[in-house]
Parts: C-alpha cells; sequence; structure tokens
C-alpha cells in the first residue's frame, strides 16, 4: 500500500507540472495578483464562476499544488511510521520540507512580479521534488526490497549519474529560456537563422543556443546509457526497461522541442515539452539508481516481511 501511494504522489506530480506550465505557456503567471489569497478569497473558497481566463490555469495551479503538498504530508507521516529504513524517514522528510519550499517560491514570484531567477528556482525545485517522489515509489516498490536485477557495472553507473545531472542541468536552462522569453529568440529549427549556428547574438539568443546544444549533449550521453545497458545487460528487465523508455522519450522530447518553436510556442506543445522532460529526467533517475542498487544495503528483514505479506 506504501508503494501504491507513494507512486499516486508521484503521478499527481506530474499533474502539477503540466499545471505549472500551462500558467506559463498562457501567459497567466499573474492572472490572481495577490498571494496566498486569491482576489482577498481563501484559495480553498474563491468562487469557481470567476475562474475564467487566465485566472482558470493560475488558480487551478494553486489548488492542483495545495493537494500535493497534502499528499507529501501524508506519505511523510506513513513513510516515517512504517519504513523501518531511517533514511526513507529522511527522505520522505526531506520531501516534505521541499514541496513546502516550492510552495512560498511560487507565492515570491507572485509577489514579486515573475522574476526571472525565482521563477527559474520555482522550476528547478520542482523537477527536485519530482524526482523525490519517483526516488520513494521507487525505494518502496518490491522489486528495489528484494534486490532483483542487480548489476555490478561501475561505468554505467557513472554513466547514468552523469546522464541524470545533464538532463537537470538542460531543465535549468530551459527554465531560464522559459522565463527570460528567449523561447523564440532563434525562430527557426532546426537550422538557426538559416545556419547551423546563429549569425548574430544577445543574452536571448546565447540562453536559447545554450538549450539546443544541450539537448545534442542529453540525446548523445542517452544513447550511450541505452547501448551499455543492452550490450551488457540485455537480460535484466530492471534495466532494459527504463533504459529504453528513456530513449523513447528523448525522441518524443527532441520533437516537441522543435514542434514549439515550429508552432511559435503551441500552448500545449509548449506544455507538453515541460511534462516530458520531466519524465526523461525522473526516467533517468530510475535508471541510474536501479544500475546504483548493487551498493544499497540489502533491505531490513521488516521490509522484506512487508512485502511477503
Amino acid at each position: 500500500m506504501l508503494h501504491r501511494f507513494a507512486t499516486l504522489v508521484a503521478a499527481c506530480t506530474v499533474v502539477l507540472v503540466l499545471a505549472g506550465s500551462l500558467v506559463t505557456s498562457t501567459g497567466s503567471g499573474l492572472s490572481v495578483p495577490d498571494w496566498p489569497t486569491s482576489y482577498g478569497w481563501s484559495m480553498f473558497t474563491f468562487p469557481p464562476s470567476k475562474w475564467v481566463g487566465g485566472i482558470f490555469y493560475e488558480h487551478g495551479h494553486r489548488l492542483i499544488a495545495s493537494t500535493v503538498g497534502s499528499l507529501t504530508i501524508l506519505l511523510a507521516a506513513w513513510l516515517w511510521r512504517s519504513d523501518s529504513r531511517r533514511w526513507m524517514k529522511r527522505l520522505g522528510v526531506a520531501a516534505l520540507g521541499a514541496v513546502i519550499l516550492q510552495g512560498l517560491l511560487g507565492g515570491l514570484t507572485v509577489l514579486f512580479f515573475l522574476p526571472t531567477a525565482v521563477s527559474t528556482a520555482h522550476a528547478g525545485l520542482a523537477e527536485i521534488f519530482f524526482c523525490m517522489t519517483v526516488a520513494i515509489a521507487l525505494f518502496t516498490s518490491k522489486g528495489w526490497i528484494l534486490g532483483a536485477g542487480q548489476v555490478d557495472d561501475g561505468w554505467l553507473r557513472r554513466a547514468t549519474a552523469a546522464t541524470t545531472a545533464i538532463v537537470y542541468a538542460q531543465i535549468l536552462i530551459g527554465a531560464t529560456m522559459r522565463h527570460s522569453n528567449a523561447g523564440l529568440a532563434i525562430p527557426d529549427f532546426p537550422l538557426m537563422f538559416g545556419g547551423l549556428v546563429p549569425d548574430h547574438w544577445d543574452r536571448q539568443i546565447a540562453i536559447h543556443f545554450a538549450h539546443r546544444l544541450g539537448a545534442l549533449v542529453v540525446t548523445a550521453s542517452v544513447i550511450a546509457a541505452f547501448v551499455r545497458v543492452w550490450r551488457r545487460h540485455g537480460g535484466t528487465r530492471a534495466l532494459t526497461i527504463p533504459a529504453t523508455l528513456l530513449a523513447a522519450l528523448v525522441v518524443i522530447q527532441v520533437t516537441l522541442g522543435g514542434l514549439t518553436i515550429l508552432t511559435k510556442r503551441g500552448v500545449w506543445i509548449n506544455s507538453m515539452h515541460v511534462v516530458v522532460g520531466a519524465l526523461v529526467l525522473a526516467t533517468s533517475l530510475v535508471l541510474a539508481l536501479r544500475s546504483w542498487r548493487v551498493k544499497f544495503r540489502a533491505a531490513p528483514a521488516s521490509n522484506e516481511a512487508e512485502i511477503a505479506a
């Protein structure tokens, strides 16, 4: 039950990421200009009749965030009470702290009129919190506790850890691009002003170019991990499934990135680009953690007994 609930929290966090991306894609970040109230109303009593235009996206985002926050409180309490692993208890508390800080950053973005640095930090912390929920769901799964599919491959451990870090860095660059209005600084794709590199530069073009260059680095890293998994560990489903999913998600993500430009930042394509980016990060994390499973201690007897029951 704990694993299922943790999976539910992770799934709800995906919905929250989508809601947040829709706020930015529709330019609704200041549609509700006060915080933590909504036009002077309590967030939870704000009349649905007033949820019009951008208010629908911004207020909806706040409500979904509050729901995820409440679920995280329950998850942290459940871990503290039921999981015998001390580090898991701490991870639950860390996730709760992250979601609280995320809410505060969300409020600051409104109160200070969407400053790029705060908005980017808000986006970056959202990805960290999502990864925490995914990790908790993984660590409470039957396969993890019983140590299924362990391999001892130092190269793969280093490669998958590096890939996860690279993906996160790419997401931060993307968030900076998004919140500094540089999404269409280079208006064509796959070329850049008709060439392989821009023929002129400014700050926004440099940020946009860095994001495109980052996409190539991410793709190369994912391909390297994918090939290693299938060549050395093709019979280990715990690795081949996330490796294959990761490769597929990267193809989808690159396609969405191109379509975002070609559609002039179409709302749903732009938003799904953010969501799939989060899924790429989470899948890379799962692959990395599973490749590191051999370095973790065996699960305590109480956890094994819970799984058996």
